[in-house]
């Protein structure tokens, strides 16, 4: 070929090879093009389905696509869960997933047939809220250290109730039980409205309660709050100390829930996700009905996110390991 007309064409080969790289970059996401499920491992009604539901109505305006929440529940959202894992990496396929399916069924179930933390990419944490650590109203004490000081007093006759082993309300129990060296008799319910009538009557010494469930009781004088189990105090109990302060420094034990992905999902399609639903959870009627139940809504990255999945898995190893829980065969 002519040298002579190599040189202009090398030069429009290079032109063409920018233009088309600066394009790329500044042209618009075409996510999503269809569709979009929010699977949630648990049926309606709970706090996941509905983060999920708050989340996808919004996304669905912004995406102009359908965002729709697919409802998978059984065995403790392992169902759901592994719905979700085997699902298309697509960007179409995600999961509404929480501190349950996502860390403690790993340590406690036998046999799942994946991984959670390997199987699932974090997109973005939306909310996490305290438990409440609820006592008969009429019990003789009033503070997690005249509780402390009671079942120490009388080892293995202070009971607590939870709705099964492995919840989140059981392991805040253990939890406060290895910090302050206590013995004490767990009773598991298969719902909230026996374990509350059991509570009321002094059946029961304790039981670390979701907030929304035990706020009606403290408001109506039927139980009563010793502490919280965030590190800080709730807005909406401002005189209720937090376990941290009541003698367990670092006491940190939350009901959280975020979005995520089947790894391998596009980082492009994660980003436009964290973006979108962190623009959402500070629309003022959001931050409004998230507060109202007592939820924190803390801006993250899909980096932090992770992060904070990595070190709350780390750190229930450690409270299933040391209080010697056994997986369920």
């Amino acid at each position: 070929m002519n040298h002579t007309l190599l040189k202009p064409l090398l030069a429009l080969a290079a032109l063409f090879t920018s233009v088309t790289s600066v394009m790329a970059q500044t042209a618009p996401t075409t996510y999503p093009t269809k569709p979009v499920s929010i699977v949630v491992a648990y049926a309606p009604g709970g706090q996941g389905d509905t983060f999920a539901r708050m989340v996808s109505e919004k996304l669905t305006n912004i995406y102009k696509q359908p965002v729709l929440v697919d409802n998978k529940p059984g065995v403790s959202g392992t169902v759901g869960t592994r719905y979700a894992v085997q699902a298309k990496n697509d960007g179409y396929n995600l999961l509404l997933g929480q501190l349950g399916e996502m860390v403690v069924n790993r340590l406690l179930m036998k046999d799942l047939g994946y991984d959670p933390i390997k199987d699932l990419v974090p997109v973005v944490l939306i909310g996490n809220s305290p438990l409440v650590m609820l006592a008969p109203a009429d019990a003789p004490y009033n503070t997690v250290t005249e509780f402390i000081q009671l079942a120490r007093s009388k080892p293995g006759e202070v009971s607590y109730g939870s709705v099964g082993a492995g919840t989140p309300g059981h392991l805040s129990a253990v939890a406060l039980g290895l910090g302050a060296k206590l013995n004490m008799i767990h009773v598991p319910y298969k719902g909230v409205g026996p374990l509350m009538n059991d509570l009321m009557a002094g059946r029961l010494q304790a039981f670390f309660s979701s907030a929304p469930a035990a706020m009606p009781q403290i408001k109506g004088g039927k139980l009563k709050a010793l502490a919280v189990t965030t590190p800080q105090r709730m807005s909406s109990l401002p005189q209720v100390p937090t376990v941290a302060e009541s003698g367990l420094p670092g006491f940190s034990y939350t009901l959280w829930g975020g979005l995520f992905a089947p790894a391998g999902t596009p980082a492009n399609v994660i980003e436009s996700l964290n973006r979108e639903v962190n623009a959402i959870m500070s629309m003022p009627d959001i931050r409004t009905r998230m507060e109202a139940d007592n939820m924190a809504v803390p801006k993250n990255s899909a980096a932090e996110f992770t992060e904070y999945v990595r070190t709350e898995s780390l750190k229930y190893e450690k409270l299933v390991k040391d209080a010697n829980i056994k997986i369920e065969q």
